[in-house]
């Protein structure tokens, strides 16, 4: 399998052709920037490896801890972590859940600390829903489907790249499908 050096280095190598690929397609240059740094992100911070000691999760640092669920549920390089289909699906979603959970609990920290009352529950969707207007407004309406976009072709190449390196070995890749 290639080693965590030769997936930075593909994310790196690819960089460039990620951003020509998306301007040339959406002829947006903004769209494009936002694509591609979430490949950077995607390739670099959130990418399939999240399931084991890697590189990627050494980078999260004092955060790491956030994956440890994640590393103990997922297999490493099962369909769900590394599947070109469901592994980013499942990280953002985790992710997401993580950080709704880690907000919720330093809110009710703080409101522990001074007495006040925690808010309801559909408060708190609220301002999750006022923050992802906010963003709409400030990056544009498909700046979650690029962020998106951009994260999955960071972690497909990572993918891909696995792929590669277990066919050259065993002559398989059915279990990355």
């Amino acid at each position: 399998m290639p080693s965590g050096n030769t997936h930075d280095a593909i994310t790196f190598i690819l960089t460039v052709p990620t951003f020509a690929a998306t301007y040339v397609l959406t002829q947006n240059f903004a769209l494009s920037a936002i694509i591609t740094a979430a490949f950077l992100f995607g390739g670099l911070m959130f990418g399939p490896d999240l399931d084991t000691h890697s590189k990627q999760y050494t980078r999260w640092s004092i955060f790491s801890f956030l994956w440890y669920p994640y590393k103990v549920f997922f297999k490493h390089r099962s369909r769900w972590s590394h599947g070109l289909v469901f592994g980013t699906l499942f990280r953002v979603i985790y992710f997401m859940g993580v950080i709704t959970l880690f907000a919720f609990l330093i809110m009710f920290l703080a409101m522990l600390y001074s007495g006040g009352e925690l808010p309801k529950l559909i408060e708190f969707t609220k301002s999750w829903h006022e923050i992802g207007v906010f963003v709409r407004v400030a990056f544009g309406e498909y700046v979650f489907p690029a962020v998106f976009a951009g994260l999955w072709i960071g972690a497909a190449s990572h993918t891909i790249t696995d792929m590669a390196g277990s066919f050259v070995k065993t002559g398989r890749i059915g279990e990355f499908l």
